[in-house]
This record gives structure tokens, sequence and C-alpha cells, in this order.
């Protein structure tokens, strides 16, 4: 069997009932789908999957990419409006400033599924869809320990602040790294998940602390950025890192023994079950699901099961 996750849970919060939109579906009608940018593997994979699924179902689709951007987002839910979208699959740009664009879509009664990040209100969404973060920052905190040791200083690379996920694998981090005194975190840089701000971000903190033993990242991207200028400083043997999202790339670093794991985010589970709870929204005004906050567990990547991919973020089982 072929998964991309191992489970799924639902969190306490709205339900997911709700009508309108059912007299459309039965025609089919597009799906329009916003990401972040496809440029990231996991963005890429998130937006090839939804529209995939939405083939197999009866439904037009069109990928679009918001880069982060709420103007641009707002933009793209205003063209999904005009072209009659019959729903759209979401990524948000910003957990507080996409709710706008939520209402927005929601005033012209097109139901929007939220996938991968959350926004700071429930009750508009029909479901959000999302990876268990904290599950997975405390998965990869525990195994950068086993790698780095415990003690020694360390870096590390975060997130956009505009995206609840940054704080939350953050926070999960500290809990695990929290209990070694002796490991000492002695830097931190925003990098924004991109792989070139990973590698400048990680030169900067390279000048400052150039006796690190490891740096935990909040995505893959960023890791792998800091693992090419590690290369260039000559220090790569000396420094462990740590990833977190489960792409191609992270996963060919860590059967190279240049990563030390990455945490595999179901992306291509919940981007599927995302256009499945939108179709049977639109069939039967339900979506269900028994919450509107869905967590989908993460896995531990590491050189025991990297080999065991199927495909982009797919592990068997």
């Amino acid at each position: 069997m072929t998964v991309s996750a191992c489970s799924s849970s639902s969190s306490p919060s709205a339900g997911s009932g709700g009508t309108g939109g059912a007299t459309s579906a039965s025609k089919g009608g597009l799906i329009t789908i916003i990401v972040n940018d496809p440029a990231n593997p996991y963005w890429q994979t998130e937006g090839t999957v939804a529209a995939a699924e939405a083939k197999t179902l009866g439904y037009t689709s069109n990928v679009a990419a918001s880069k982060g951007d709420t103007n641009t987002e707002s933009t793209l839910i205003d063209t999904a409006i005009t072209n009659k979208s019959v729903a759209i699959i979401l990524d948000p740009a910003n957990a507080s400033g996409s709710i706008g664009a939520v209402k927005k879509a929601n005033a012209a009664n097109i139901p929007v599924f939220l996938v991968n990040a959350e926004i700071n209100q429930e009750g508009l969404a029909k479901a959000q869809l999302v990876s268990n973060n904290a599950q997975g920052a405390a998965l990869g905190g525990q195994q950068w320990v086993k790698d780095v040791g415990e003690k020694g200083t360390y870096v590390e690379l975060l997130g956009a602040p505009s995206d609840n996920n940054a704080a939350t694998r953050s926070n999960g981090y500290l809990s695990v790294l929290s209990q070694y005194p002796t490991l000492k975190e002695v830097g931190k840089e925003v990098a924004n998940w991109d792989r070139t701000q990973g590698h400048d971000k990680m030169q900067t903190l390279l000048q400052a602390h150039p006796d690190i033993t490891g740096v935990i990242a909040g995505n893959d991207e960023m890791a792998l950025g800091a693992i090419t200028a590690l290369k260039q400083a000559g220090k790569l043997a000396q420094v462990k890192v740590g990833g977190f999202d489960g792409s191609p790339d992270a996963a060919a670093a860590v059967k190279a023994g240049e990563m030390q794991y990455t945490v595999l985010q179901p992306v291509a589970t919940f981007a599927k079950k995302a256009v499945q709870q939108a179709d049977s929204f639109l069939k039967t005004g339900k979506t269900g699901a028994d919450a509107e906050k869905q967590s989908f567990d993460c896995i531990l990547v590491t050189t025991a099961n990297v080999g065991d991919f199927t495909g982009p973020f797919t592990l068997k089982q």
C-alpha cells in the first residue's frame, strides 16, 4: 500500500456541515487551486495532486500561486469568482491576512478548503487540513539530538513569521532541545522557507558562530541552503543538519549523508483529501469530516527508510 502519512486526526472545532453549491457539482465545474510557490517542490506537489484528484472526480482545475503575498492572493480569489469556480482549494498566504480572501469567496457563495496552513479564524473555511506540525517537530527534535549529541552549540533557521507553522515547528523543537541544558542555541535567523535565503543566512550565522555543531531548520529548502553554505565553508563534516518536509532533494541529501533526517509532511494525502471533501460538500452540503480543522501526522525519514519513497512526498508502508 502506498501512503503519504501514517494517520490523521481531527482537532475539536466547528463542524463541517453547511449548504450551498450542490447544484453545480453534478455538472462538475472549475475548482481553483491556489498554492504558495510551485518553485518549491512541496507546493508543486500540493497543486499537482489536487489538480489530478479534481480531474478524477470530474472537475476542471486551475492552479495559481500567491507567492505568499496577500494582495496577489486576493486578486486570484477575484479571478476564481469571475471564472465561476465551484470551490477553492487554498494554501493561505498569511494566517491573519488571508481571512479577508476567504470571506470574499464566501460572499460569492464559493466554499473554501484550506490546505497546509491555517487561518486565525474558524467557521469561515469549510475545512482546514494541515500537517501535525507539533508532532512532526517533536519527531525531528528527538532525532536531531540523537545525531548532534546532548551537548554543543547550534543555530536555527525559521520559516516565514506570517505562517503559524513556523512558530509551531520552532516551539516543537524547543520543547525537546530545552531538556538538554548543555545544548545551546547561539543564533537564529528567519529564512522564509527559501533555499537561497537559507544559504545566505547560514553564511551570516557561520561568520558569527564558526564552531557550531548543528543546524535545525523549519523546512527542507532552508536546510538545503544551509548545507550548501556549510560545504562552501568546508564545515559540513562537523555540523549536523535536520530538515522538515520530506522533499525529493532532502531525501537525496539524507541518502548522501549530508542531511541527518527530514520530517515528511503528508501533503500528497491532505491535498487529495481536500478536493474529495470539496466534492462531498458540493454534492451533499457536508465535507464528510468530523471537524473543520484536521491534522495529519508526519513521518520521520532517516537512512533507515529513505529508500521507501514511491513518489514525491509519498512513502510506502
